[in-house]
């Protein structure tokens, strides 16, 4: 299974001389096998990846969307294989029945905001809805998925083939309260007890720490993590490697050289930073 990254940054893409090392398009994340494809979010970075799938073998995937904050479906609308009567793209979101998944985003594909309609869109294009805490299959892929702490709601996903399993947090701020949890060397929350399970044993965990620790400190309420608490989440259920995602529009690439280097002696869990364009191959 090999996860690669088409978008790290959150709220808004910053494109620009100042974001060219580590990327400036939205949140959009590819995990494979073999010709087997599941996108996770389609913000801008998916325009990229869509260009990318004409080159290859398959013609269908499953698109997973965490929740319908602009940042994470910017890209739908410019995503090549929607285009396509080749290709079958399957949605999946959060909620409770499958017109409910469309109508979430058809309201930004509705001859308004875009001027092309959901009903016009010409691929095979079907619509699945998921409850957090249920275990789906999509594809070869095994998908379980967590509410989160984001404003509007969002879920999180571990993705898993045979052994290889990876988990996306994004959107979503720490669990417990402050001076609670595992932060706070309490016992977890209830929240954190359910993604410290899901987390266990994971190969790779893709998170949101889009603040510093002080910058959450002034906006608790925003939905964003910071990476200390993402790596003790990591240390308290086995997880391998931890990627560091969800960049700040304002962490230009000097900020994010800085962060790098700051945890890159870390073991148990090994931290890098998700890098447009890079990948985490987890065979091995």
């Amino acid at each position: 299974m090999k996860v690669r990254f088409w978008g790290v940054r959150g709220s808004i893409p910053v494109p620009g001389a100042s974001t060219q090392k580590w990327g400036g398009n939205s949140s959009c994340v590819e995990v494979s096998h073999g010709d087997h494809v599941l996108v996770l979010d389609c913000g801008t970075g998916a325009r990229a990846l869509g260009q990318d799938l004409f080159t290859r073998g398959g013609r269908e995937l499953d698109l997973l969307f965490t929740h319908f904050h602009m940042d994470h479906v910017f890209g739908f609308p410019f995503f090549g294989p929607i285009y396509a009567p080749g290709f079958k793209v399957r949605v999946t979101a959060p909620g409770f029945s499958e017109e409910e998944c469309r109508q979430k985003l058809a309201r930004f594909v509705n001859g308004l905001y875009h001027p092309v309609r959901m009903r016009e869109i010409p691929c095979e294009l079907s619509f699945h809805p998921l409850m957090p805490g249920r275990a789906v299959k999509r594809g070869i892929f095994n998908v379980q998925g967590i509410r989160l702490n984001h404003p509007g709601g969002s879920v999180g996903y571990r993705v898993s083939v045979g052994e290889q399993s990876m988990l996306y947090i994004t959107d979503t701020a720490p669990l417990a309260r402050e001076g609670e949890g595992v932060m706070a060397d309490k016992p977890p929350s209830s929240s954190e007890a359910r993604l410290l399970k899901l987390m266990e044993n994971a190969d790779v965990v893709v998170f949101d720490t889009m603040f510093s620790y002080n910058e959450y400190l002034e906006k608790m309420t925003w939905g964003h993590a910071y990476p200390e608490y993402a790596r003790r989440l990591c240390e308290l259920s086995g997880a391998r490697h931890l990627v560091l995602f969800h960049h700040a529009p304002d962490a230009d690439d000097e900020a994010l050289d800085a962060l790098a280097a700051s945890w890159a002696g870390n073991t148990a869990p090994t931290v890098t930073l998700a890098q447009e364009g890079g990948s985490v191959d987890l065979e091995g």
